[in-house]
């Protein structure tokens, strides 16, 4: 989930290219045109009151195939269209654009010429209604600054900042499609008073919970004046101060293709294709989604046949638990109740099946849960021997690894010790798989050895580090030039702490086989950007690294404690391409733990 706090409004259809919404057609007379197509094709031209319609969406959408599917394409400057390779079925065809509404659907079938007529909108509120929600989120108004720190009911520790992200891209916007019809209008269930019914909406569902502690905890409550006052206007008649320009030059070029592969009830967090090293493996091949928190099926579509299938995955323990409550981003219960599905208990995975990603032969590897999580082996433990568990012993983690073998649909169950969210297979020999998500480690597996001993059990394969950041104090320089950077570090060590840095992501670089990490430290109430760098082996290196005026080292050794003045990297040794800017705020000298 991205480290969820709230629910995802998720659609049932998968896009392959960026849709973007508007306005329809009506059947035109058919006039000869100058628009060429195949057997499998349907062109025509769309007109309006002006003559040809430009940068306008031509949609044909059937229920004829296993599964729907829908194909959308822009007209050029002439106004003319294709829909290209289209499975042999009859379509509803109608226009869509900005400006416009849409017009009634046309049937029609792959082989013919269909002229339309665009449907122009009656009213500035109509043609709104096509608008991207970004658009009608845009009208939100934001707290001033003088109403931070202490001076309305706004908590004193929240800063205007703070409250930008939680309102965009780390709170509501991080589940929910803000702006949309359905988020934008209150569901007459919730009650007629705007700031109650936006309390009691923030509760509904299994992410519930979540939203209760963001908007009525960490912000006090506030929003909600906020997000009624935004309801209100919207329902006044107020609508987004800009509106937005049709498709120009090569954004006319795109085809949109879309299928249903899910359903009303379960969202979809992810899905993966190839291996993103080599994009052609799988290729022409099925498509793997992720539910998360929905349920324990993999839905899978072949874009070629047009079939979605569900795969139940299974569970190793049959006494494990769900993978919602506390600890979870999703309840075991609703809060309240949903506008959509009353007091219905909606989700109930067991995997909770976040991220996925294709390896060199095909095989799906999964971050999914198999078992209880305290059901730790011992490896991962105090006094394993396990030369990870000896620096940091690991007594729970929630999701670990399963492989899918698309071709036997056979499903293998790999019990790591540190937990796992988003993984990416690296550049190396090894084709080892990095992990995000372990909380204060990162881990890795040698996903070669897997392959060479079968075991799946990864006492030997699997590795995890844990992370010691070390704050860079500012350093004057002088003439005789910065301090040595071994005083530097000696001095730091003393202050490190180890922090859980939340990572999101492992970011692979093709040489070399590091792994880079992004993500955010806590600190206070704000949370600052970071990136780090680990290698899967015993080695220390020291970079110099300029940042803000100041001279960083970042340091990565065997273990911590082990740094010996011999092995210090001086400076005049030191290259010109060994100087890379860190970024954002965060200076840091890391320790990681042992390699393989």
């Amino acid at each position: 989930m991205r480290i969820k706090t709230g629910l995802y409004l998720g659609t049932a259809a998968i896009a392959l290219a960026l849709a973007l919404a508007g306005p329809s057609a009506q059947l035109h007379a058919q006039a000869p045109t100058l628009v060429a197509i195949d057997n499998d094709d349907i062109g025509g031209v769309v007109t309006g009151p002006n003559g040809p319609e430009a940068g306008i969406w031509v949609i044909a959408e059937t229920k004829d195939l296993p599964t729907r599917f829908a194909k959308i394409v822009v007209t050029d400057d002439q106004g003319r269209y294709v829909l290209p390779d289209l499975p042999k079925a009859k379509y509803q065809i109608w226009v869509r654009g900005y400006g416009l509404v849409d017009s009634p659907k046309v049937e029609s079938e792959p082989g013919k010429q269909l002229n339309l007529t665009a449907v122009i909108a009656p009213s500035a509120a109509a043609a709104a209604q096509y608008y991207p929600a970004i658009y009608w989120w845009s009208m939100l108004k934001i707290p001033e600054a003088s109403k931070f720190g202490a001076k309305s009911d706004i908590p004193d520790k929240i800063t205007q900042i703070d409250w930008i992200r939680r309102m965009k891209n780390n709170g509501c916007v991080g589940c929910h499609q803000m702006g949309t019809l359905a988020t934008r209008t209150i569901p007459a269930v919730f009650g007629a008073s705007s700031k109650d019914a936006w309390m009691r909406r923030i509760q509904a569902g299994q992410a519930g919970e979540n939203m209760v502690n963001i908007i009525a905890g960490e912000l006090g409550a506030a929003p909600l004046a906020y997000l009624a006052d935004w309801t209100d206007r919207i329902a006044a008649g107020q609508l987004p101060r800009e509106s937005p320009k049709r498709p120009q030059g090569v954004e006319r070029n795109i085809v949109v293709t879309t299928w249903d592969w899910s359903d009303q009830k379960h969202y979809l967090h992810d899905l993966i294709s190839t291996d993103k090293r080599n994009p052609t493996v799988n290729g022409h091949g099925p498509l793997f989604g992720q539910s998360e928190y929905s349920w324990d099926n993999i839905p899978m579509l072949d874009p070629v046949k047009n079939t979605a299938t569900l795969f139940h995955a299974p569970i190793r323990d049959p006494n494990m638990h769900e993978m919602l409550g506390p600890g979870h981003a999703a309840s075991e219960r609703p809060l309240g109740p949903s506008a959509y599905w009353g007091e219905e208990k909606v989700w109930d995975t067991h995997i909770n099946n976040h991220n996925a990603t294709i390896d060199g032969k095909g095989r799906v590897w999964l971050t999914a849960a198999f078992r209880n999580s305290k059901d730790q082996p011992a490896w991962c433990k105090q006094d394993s021997g396990h030369p990870s568990a000896k620096l940091f012993p690991i007594n729970e983690s929630h999701r670990t690894l399963a492989i899918l073998e698309p071709k036997t649909m056979k499903y293998t169950f790999i019990d790591t010790c540190f937990g796992t969210h988003h993984l990416n297979f690296a550049y190396d020999a090894n084709e080892t798989l990095w992990t995000s998500g372990g909380g204060p480690v990162l881990g890795w597996f040698n996903t070669k050895l897997f392959d060479e001993t079968g075991d799946v059990c990864p006492r030997h394969q699997g590795r995890w580090q844990a992370r010691r950041i070390y704050r860079a104090k500012p350093t004057v320089r002088s003439e005789q030039g910065p301090p040595h950077p071994r005083g530097l570090l000696r001095r730091e060590r003393e202050s490190g702490r180890r922090l859980d840095l939340g990572h999101r992501r492992c970011l692979r670089r093709p040489a070399g086989g590091r792994a880079r990490r992004s993500g955010t430290e806590p600190a206070g109430d704000r949370a600052l950007g970071s990136l780090l760098r680990s290698e899967p082996r015993f080695r220390l290196a020291r970079r110099r690294h300029r940042l803000q005026g100041r001279d960083v080292d970042l340091a990565r050794q065997r273990a911590p404690g082990q740094l010996r003045p011999e092995q210090v990297q001086g400076p005049a040794e030191r290259t010109e391409g060994d100087r890379r800017p860190l970024p954002g705020r965060l200076d840091v000298l890391q320790v990681p733990g042992p390699g393989i």
